[in-house]
């Protein structure tokens, strides 16, 4: 690892030539079969960068390797400038990686405020947690007694990303955030996300539906079949996207 080319750690300067996340020739397998076959991709600090392609395409796989889920078998992670394969997933997490996986990850016989207070183990007390959920969430304010499966779905996604943001992550990883949500909820969802980018996190979002997270990403990159085959600004790339997810 290069100490020298900056920490996610919170509230540490990250050198602006050193990107926030890098894959550079990353391979994964599960078993013998490869799944991703030598993956490059780029996520600048306070960017928002979306990984699309259809189902099966590597996207989640990716999105694992990142979060220290899924260990690649050649190529390497990483964050900041040091390189992070093998790290486990709650060493990422205390240098400010943060995961919000498909299936919002909540614990839905909790009430909101129970689920809030989960992250108080981050070493975060539970005055600023709430605090930050409440303000970037009003509605999780109205619903802080309230069983957390019993919410709506998009307030449950609210949920899941008060969580991760409650550690003032440097980089967020976001697996679907549409799947399953009202258009008028993804397109709330996503105008937060814009926020949280303009703060300065960078972002890697994983969607099948390309067309909901172009609006707020910095950079497109598409994947089929285990490869990236085009990235760009997501204005560059309507083509590429037609021909990914009709097979033209």
């Amino acid at each position: 690892m290069n100490p020298a080319a900056g920490s996610t750690g919170r509230g540490t300067a990250i050198t602006e030539t050193v990107p926030l996340l890098e894959l550079r020739g990353v391979k994964a397998s599960y078993g013998r079969i490869e799944v991703l076959h030598g993956i490059d991709l780029v996520v600048p600090e306070g960017s928002v960068v979306a990984l699309l392609g259809p189902n099966g395409a590597g996207k989640t796989t990716t999105l694992n390797v990142c979060a220290g889920l899924h260990k690649p078998i050649a190529g390497a992670v990483y964050i900041a400038g040091r390189r992070m394969n093998g790290v486990a997933p709650d060493a990422l997490a205390r240098v400010g990686v943060c995961t919000i996986p498909e299936g919002r990850g909540i614990f839905p016989n909790l009430t909101v405020r129970e689920n809030l207070q989960m992250m108080t183990f981050a070493g975060v007390s539970m005055q600023e947690v709430e605090a930050v959920a409440y303000e970037r969430f009003p509605r999780l304010a109205e619903r802080r007694n309230q069983l957390a499966g019993t919410m709506s779905g998009g307030e449950q996604q609210m949920l899941a990303m008060a969580r991760g943001l409650a550690t003032e992550p440097a980089l967020l990883l976001l697996d679907e955030l549409s799947m399953g949500l009202a258009p008028i909820i993804v397109e709330e969802l996503y105008g937060i996300v814009a926020q949280i980018a303009a703060e300065g996190v960078s972002i890697l979002v994983v969607e099948q539906f390309a067309r909901t997270v172009l609006g707020v990403a910095d950079l497109a990159a598409i994947m089929l079949q285990g490869r990236i085959v085009e990235v760009g600004p997501p204005s560059e790339l309507e083509a590429g996207l037609s021909s990914a997810y009709l097979g033209g």
